[in-house]
């Protein structure tokens, strides 16, 4: 595989570094540069040796988009900027690694989608854990009918934010679970499809920074089968971190902690494809948070090449925003 040029637009979502670091241990690809649009946080990291020290910034985000040798970019804003420069990026013909979620403007984000369309540019998601090796097994399972009817999915996965992240945050609607409900989200509807309802209970129970929604439940309704996303800001460390599917022949759970997954619980009715009946172990080889911004990439830069198709389509990156959004009362 060629070379490709990338560069990276923002530093302010919280995986920017882990990204960066991606692009710059991948031998496929040479970082052309970063544009962050704050000089104050563009002059801090060029100073404080963080992984940015050594790459070229650049002035303006027209010097990095009127590039015609970047044929990539990776949106790294914060969840308050990256939806506008996404469309920049999209705009300026590039295919793009857009660090999620997807903003708050419905109209725009289809809009976005619709000229990457027009223009046959890839835009993949960063939703990791659809490259962690645990969460494909289970949802190849759950997808395959091999655990029978999937009836039921519930995921927990919360966090603990200082005080100036819980002042960020609270700008947008949904608080921790527009930050974090898109990853689970993006593994529900790829077994479930689209919630018939979406219920939300969507709370500020830690007494801080109201409306800051900390401590969130979202219920979701399909034909078949239900799932249950919680997700607050308030768990103490170290988090416990879940992820069950529950269907008519077997169950599988990721058990904790769901990264880096190293052991799955299956629990089958009846003997099949090597797995006994009843409960075992089924062992994982997991990858770290690092592990899995590298396997993004490089799916992001075979689909570039032409060696696979996307892992999921565009409209797979629609319906979870949608789905998302749904959850948090923005549409």
């Amino acid at each position: 595989m060629p070379k490709i040029r990338m560069a990276q637009y923002g530093t302010k979502h919280g995986h920017a570094r882990g990204k960066l670091q991606a692009m710059l241990g991948n031998p496929n690809v040479e970082v052309a540069g970063v544009f962050e649009p704050d000089t104050e946080r563009r002059t801090q990291l060029q100073a404080d040796g963080s992984g940015f020290s050594d790459v070229h910034f650049y002035a303006n985000a027209s010097e990095m988009l009127g590039d015609d040798t970047i044929v990539a970019v990776a949106s790294e804003g914060s969840n308050a900027e990256s939806l506008d420069q996404t469309e920049q990026i999209v705009n300026a013909g590039k295919h793009v690694w857009y660090d999620k979620p997807a903003g708050e403007n419905w109209e725009q984000w289809q809009g976005v989608i619709k000229t990457a369309q027009e223009k046959s540019l890839h835009v993949q998601m960063g939703y990791m854990l659809r490259y962690h090796s645990s969460f494909r097994q289970v949802t190849d399972w759950a997808r395959s009918g091999f655990l029978g009817h999937v009836f039921s999915v519930r995921a927990h996965m919360s966090t603990n934010v200082s005080e100036d992240a819980r002042v960020r945050i609270s700008q947008h609607v949904g608080g921790i679970f527009f930050d974090l409900g898109g990853h689970v989200l993006d593994q529900v509807v790829w077994m479930l499809g689209r919630p018939e309802k979406v219920t939300s209970f969507l709370r500020n129970d830690g007494g801080s920074v109201e409306p800051f929604k900390d401590n969130t439940l979202t219920v979701y309704e399909f034909e078949n089968a239900m799932a249950f996303i919680s997700i607050s800001a308030l768990e103490p460390r170290p988090m416990a971190r879940r992820f069950e599917v529950y269907g008519t022949e077997g169950s599988a759970i990721i058990v904790e902690p769901f990264e880096p997954g190293y052991n799955i619980r299956l629990c089958l009715e009846k003997a099949k494809e090597g797995y006994a009946q009843g409960e075992q172990i089924v062992k994982i080889d997991g990858e770290s948070r690092q592990r899995t911004y590298e396997l993004e990439l490089e799916a992001f830069l075979a689909t570039l090449a032409g060696e696979q198709p996307p892992d999921r389509p565009l409209s797979h990156e629609l319906l979870v925003q949608e789905t998302l959004l749904r959850a948090t009362g923005v549409i």
